[in-house]
């Protein structure tokens, strides 16, 4: 989809590209499609150390030299075999950085009801705001009060598929909580999760008047 002169596409599961000003960044790529190697990242978010999230095989495919990781603390010694090539920038909820332009502010992103995602970990969602857009991903979350704290948020990347994150239900009311001009479902047909799943999140969001869609996996 473009979003003024950004191309966002979702790669599966929770990840995706961002594409600017011949910029290439990543969120959380896992199992990329066959040709992804072909576009090397200049930016790289990771949300949390799991494998689904931070995946050493696809990062290998996709860094170049000095690329720029942004990740939180438990990441770093996963990542080792990469720390020759990148540019490892390790942050935690409420912190801000700035690359080349690119200013990404880390969220929190944790369960409420259940251990999969313990708040202290202070795994992260990240705010990415470029071209004058901002892009939330939520991460591996549940409704949190902190979305309340969000505004002005132009489209809201949030994780539908249950069990570990958010059901359908639960990720629309947190759209109508942020309220974003674009929500776009996301963590589902991979490792849990179903497109009826994503379909579901899409019509109860515009029940609420809020503006949804499915990205096809790129």
């Amino acid at each position: 989809m473009q979003l003024n002169n950004i191309t966002l596409e979702w790669t599966g599961h929770a990840g995706f590209l961002i594409k600017v000003k011949g910029k290439i960044i990543y969120i959380d790529p896992y199992k990329l499609p066959a040709g992804a190697g072909s576009e090397k990242a200049d930016l790289i978010l990771i949300t949390h150390s799991h494998y689904d999230h931070c995946s050493i095989e696809d990062l290998q495919r996709i860094v170049k030299d000095n690329t720029v990781v942004i990740c939180p603390a438990d990441c770093s010694s996963k990542l080792t075999r990469l720390h020759e090539k990148i540019n490892l920038q390790v942050i935690e909820p409420g912190m801000e950085i700035e690359i080349e332009g690119t200013r990404i502010k880390a969220i929190p992103a944790y369960n409420v009801d259940k251990e999969f995602h313990p708040k202290s970990e202070y795994w992260n969602g990240y705010v990415v705001e470029i071209e004058g857009k901002k892009i939330y991903h939520a991460g591996d979350t549940d409704l949190i009060p902190e979305m309340s704290l969000m505004n002005r948020i132009d489209v809201a990347l949030l994780p539908v598929g249950g069990t570990y994150t958010m059901t359908a239900e639960e990720a629309a009311r947190a759209a109508f909580m942020l309220k974003p001009k674009l929500a776009i479902p996301m963590h589902y047909g991979s490792v849990v999760g179903s497109r009826e799943d994503a379909e579901k999140f899409v019509e109860l969001c515009k029940q609420e008047g809020i503006e949804a869609e499915i990205l096809e996996k790129s």
